[in-house]
């Protein structure tokens, strides 16, 4: 059996980038662009409106595709990018996810990368979520220093 604590489980990776909020927020919800430089989530489709709908496809290293239709939670342009998703029904294996920008020292820019998992599934998924997508949200971060910090 289960407990309610095992049934959620939280993944944060972070990334100090040579950037301002503005640029990185134009990156990050230039959703065309992602093809070009995001390793990990192949591609996002949908309005960028809280309550909307998107389309996104993510490729985890080692993984095979998916794809999911997360609700836009939060839209605070150079601060936060957040929404959530789940599998199948509600609390089967939900996730919010979530990109904070914020100011770190000598005016580069904090990316707070993450999600909180939450579901009956969750203790099944446990490894893959600190294996794969923990390595997913890793190769995202680097491509989007790369992309920033590039001319």
């Amino acid at each position: 059996m289960f407990t309610a604590a095992s049934r959620t489980h939280r993944l944060d990776t972070s990334i100090e980038i040579a950037s301002t909020p503005e640029r990185l927020w134009s990156i990050l919800t230039d959703f065309a662009g992602y093809p070009r430089w995001n390793p990990f989530v192949r591609s996002i489709a949908g309005e960028l409106e809280v309550g909307k709908t998107l389309d996104v496809s993510v490729e985890p290293p080692g993984g095979r595709a998916m794809k999911f239709h997360p609700v836009v939670l939060a839209v605070e342009p150079g601060r936060e990018l957040r929404w959530k998703g789940k599998l199948l029904i509600p609390g089967l294996f939900d996730g919010e996810h979530w990109i904070r920008l914020r100011s770190g020292a000598h005016g580069r820019v904090v990316v707070e990368h993450g999600e909180m998992f939450n579901g009956l599934l969750v203790p099944r998924y446990r490894p893959t979520i600190d294996g794969r997508t923990r390595a997913g949200f890793i190769a995202m971060n680097e491509a989007l220093k790369r992309e920033a910090e590039r001319g």
